[in-house]
């Protein structure tokens, strides 16, 4: 219980701290190259912690096992899952792009709390595909948390147009992201449920997936010449720094999970928009006021009522 609490708090701070690198990136780093590094990076780092956790399981099951047949099993349950996964690369692909651009309008703080809302498209997605049942708290509490984003973005004079139109898109392209992100986690439990792949190796996939993606998507819209970008030290800098915080993030929350329930996992995480909220004001120049703070507490209660209610 204490080894998943310390790993919550990490990646609270790994979390919170993501937005923050997102927004304080150098200009010529457009978002598309800068989704696409961030992929690679990721999976980079877990791909030596796939093949340990491969190394694993052959070590737990009996001699007559050899590692080569468990790897061929693997890749063999990956074929298997072909096109599911390249459909799961697109997703979390688009997701990543959309993640730079819609902090990038909406801002460190509204965005984090924005993306507090994947509570709700997980009840949403878990009925409508996994035929998951919903409570009647489970609904008002959904109610309550967004009353409470609304209440914070738009300052508490509940008008949107106040808030203006770029920071009005970046709320909306954070959740048209959360949602899309939820979907890609439903569709992707059934293959757990199967065996057929860890969550570390879904990471690594989709990652990998995504990366090839982005880059060919960027190599059909940009010049190659502009992977030049790519070797200035303070851009390698701040991508590698993406790519390691956010690979971090989920590190911990797998750790976290390895140790707790995911209900308490969820909630011990659910702080994020806190920590954001502290580095956006120190590093970003950005306020964080009493609508902030009080929207902040209702979506976090908000995400505890609901998972408690499952």
């Amino acid at each position: 219980m204490k080894k998943g609490i310390f790993f919550g708090i990490i990646g609270n701070l790994f979390v919170g701290f993501q937005p923050i690198v997102a927004n304080s990136r150098p200009q010529s780093l457009d978002a598309l190259i800068f989704a696409s590094m961030t992929c690679l990076i990721e999976a980079i780092i877990f791909f030596p912690i796939m093949l340990i956790e491969i190394k694993r399981k052959h070590s737990k099951r009996d001699n007559h096992t050899s590692s080569k047949e468990i790897q061929l099993s693997v890749l063999q349950n990956w074929k298997k899952n072909l096109r599911l996964l390249l459909v799961i690369g697109v997703i979390f692909g688009v997701n990543q792009l959309l993640f730079f651009v819609g902090y990038q309008y909406a801002g460190a703080i509204n965005g984090s709390l924005t993306q507090k809302t994947t509570v709700f498209f997980s009840l949403l997605f878990g009925y409508i595909i996994l035929k998951e049942k919903i409570t009647k708290m489970q609904i008002i509490f959904s109610i309550i948390l967004f009353f409470g984003l609304i209440l914070a973005i738009t300052q508490g004079s509940f008008n949107f147009l106040l808030i203006g139109f770029d920071a009005m898109l970046g709320v909306l392209i954070l959740l048209g992201m959360t949602c899309l992100w939820m979907y890609g986690h439903a569709i992707t439990k059934p293959i757990f449920n199967r065996n057929e792949a860890t969550p570390i190796q879904m990471v690594f996939l989709r990652n990998i997936l995504s990366a090839i993606i982005l880059i060919s998507a960027y190599l059909i819209f940009f010049p190659i010449s502009n992977f030049q970008l790519l070797l200035i030290p303070i851009n390698a800098f701040y991508y590698v720094l993406m790519g390691f915080v956010y690979g971090a993030g989920l590190v911990s929350w797998y750790f976290a999970l390895s140790y707790l329930d995911v209900s308490v996992a969820t909630i011990i995480f659910s702080p994020t928009p806190i920590v954001t909220a502290i580095f956006a004001t120190i590093i970003l120049g950005e306020a964080f006021t009493v609508f902030h703070m009080v929207g902040t507490f209702l979506v976090i209660l908000s995400i505890y009522v609901i998972l408690k209610q499952k």
